[in-house]
């Protein structure tokens, strides 16, 4: 007859194949319509640009240590102090420019003292060079250097020399006009910083 072989076995295993074809070119479809919506759920490039908080855990961050995140397409230094660090910041004053962070557009009105960060140990800083933009060194060890024998840690930017002690503050007699920038920033809990939003109730 015509029809003999119509449902026979080799048409039976064709539909098999069409039809576990046609499933996976539709699940293959729906991954790749279900990819912005998942990257949808985190902030896109240009609402980073525009500054979208950015979330760090820095339980494991170490004295020494810098954690380098990127917010507004800046780079974002979280530093750990060390005890000797911070004591040997108040020793610095006299050869800074702006050893009490005067000027206000570098640091919000929360980021005070000789440390300017909300917790002593950890300092968050801009780490771009107020002169031309470069991106200076960390040098965060306390010993004699050759553009600084009374070296006691900080950032050194090779472009033009410029100098920073480990609170960002510049050193008198160098290109940078201004200490390096605090950004806005706040702590979740006690291992969670978030860079681009002020404390609750800052000024």
């Amino acid at each position: 007859m015509a029809n003999d072989g119509v449902n026979g076995p080799e048409n039976t295993g064709r539909r098999r194949f069409l039809t576990a074809t046609t499933a996976v070119v539709g699940a293959v479809g729906a991954g790749f319509a279900a990819v912005p919506f998942i990257k949808s759920w985190n902030p896109s490039a240009r609402a980073k640009l525009a500054g979208a908080p950015v979330v760090a855990d820095i339980s494991g961050l170490q004295e020494g240590q810098r954690l380098i995140l990127e917010w507004r397409g800046q780079p974002i230094w979280i530093v750990k102090r060390s005890k000797a660090i911070l004591d040997a910041l108040p020793t610095l004053d006299g050869r800074l420019r702006d050893p009490e962070s005067k000027n206000t557009e570098q640091q919000p009105s929360y980021i005070k003292g000789e440390t300017r960060s909300i917790k002593p140990e950890i300092s968050v800083l801009i780490g771009v060079c107020t002169h031309l933009g470069c991106s200076p060194e960390m040098v965060a060890e306390i010993r004699p250097e050759p553009y600084d024998p009374n070296w006691k840690g900080g950032y050194f930017c090779p472009c033009h020399k410029s100098r920073f002690d480990m609170a960002g503050r510049v050193f008198q007699g160098v290109p940078a006009p201004l200490n390096l920038a605090v950004p806005p920033h706040h702590y979740a809990d006690d291992n969670t910083i978030v860079i681009g939003v002020d404390p609750e109730g800052a000024a």
